[in-house]
């Protein structure tokens, strides 16, 4: 059998379909080039070298480096640095007070300034204003307010007679005041929750209005489901900011007094650039990392059971 074939019929070339492939690919790689690099030379590579130091006994005023394993590790777990212990009991009180404080505060003033009112703009622009100021003043700011003799807080409550307190001079309520001072910041997850609660169709509203239901049912049926993926987001961005406090200690108590605001990243940065103890650093450091890995794990295993997404149900 004899097929025909046109003299004009196209024929296919594949050598210049290959060589725009390759084109494309030499592209993409040259674009994706920086953010690699960038990964491995400023991420990648100290994460690995501060493993690496992890095992030694490395300190900067000693002439030679030994390899003694998991040597730090040990001193670590083993109680001997009561410092450790109770860095992490302070961090988690820290953790545990902060990440709810945050998220609820933060929705409550988002559910404010997602109402349509006139001078929702002014009001929501004063709310971000404070996170965009810088750390070290905004300490001082605070440092200032929560004076126990001339601060402006204590002043006020003295005017309206009610009783004073000591802020962050006190053991018992420093850390209650450091969170206070932390969410003085929190425009950026205004922001977030803002964003989340624009995008809920107001059909939903409206059904909720046909049938008969007010404020409280729109607020459980409605837009708290719908946001729980701005509410998963925030709270895992919160827990790990929470656990990498450092500002506050360094620059309001130093962490005390009596060690009772020492957070786990201000122990890391005393013992090594205090104590110059780079490779017992290096292990607190990692320490910490698997430990917010953990935490960030957890949330995402329970996302699955709480978090809905528009059409889907849980995650």
């Amino acid at each position: 059998m004899q097929t025909n074939i046109p003299m004009n019929a196209p024929v296919p070339v594949r050598r210049k379909a290959g060589v725009r492939e390759r084109k494309a690919l030499f592209y993409g790689l040259l674009f994706t080039a920086p953010a690699v690099l960038g990964f491995i030379l400023f991420t990648a590579g100290p994460m690995i070298a501060s493993f690496v130091l992890s095992l030694t006994d490395y300190n900067v005023f000693k002439e030679s480096v030994s390899f003694i394993g998991f040597g730090n590790y040990a001193r670590l777990f083993s109680g001997q640095d009561e410092s450790f212990y109770r860095s992490l009991g302070v961090t988690f009180y820290f953790v545990v007070l902060r990440v709810p404080a945050c998220i609820i505060i933060s929705f409550i003033i988002a559910l404010l300034l997602n109402m349509n009112i006139k001078t929702r703009a002014l009001f929501r622009t004063i709310i971000y204003l404070p996170s965009i100021v810088p750390a070290v003043a905004s300490a001082m700011i605070w440092m200032w307010l929560l004076n126990p003799d001339l601060g402006l807080i204590n002043m006020m409550l003295k005017w309206l007679h009610l009783p004073t307190s000591d802020w962050i001079f006190s053991e018992k309520s420093v850390i209650p005041s450091i969170v206070l001072t932390t969410l003085w910041g929190i425009g950026g997850t205004v922001i977030i929750f803002l964003a989340g609660l624009s995008g809920i169709p107001k059909q939903y509203y409206e059904a909720v209005d046909v049938d008969g239901g007010g404020w409280y049912h729109k607020l459980r049926h409605i837009t708290v489901p719908m946001v729980t993926p701005t509410i998963f987001f925030n709270a895992v961005m919160t827990i790990i900011s929470s656990f990498q406090v450092f500002n506050e200690a360094y620059i309001l108590t130093q962490g005390g007094p009596n060690d009772k605001s020492l957070f786990f990243v201000f122990y890391l940065w005393r013992t090594a650039f205090r104590d110059t103890e780079m490779g017992y650093a290096s292990a607190l450091a990692w320490v910490l990392f698997v430990i917010i890995l953990a935490f960030t794990f957890l949330v995402f295993r329970s996302s699955k059971s709480w978090v809905h997404y528009e059409g889907g149900g849980p995650s």
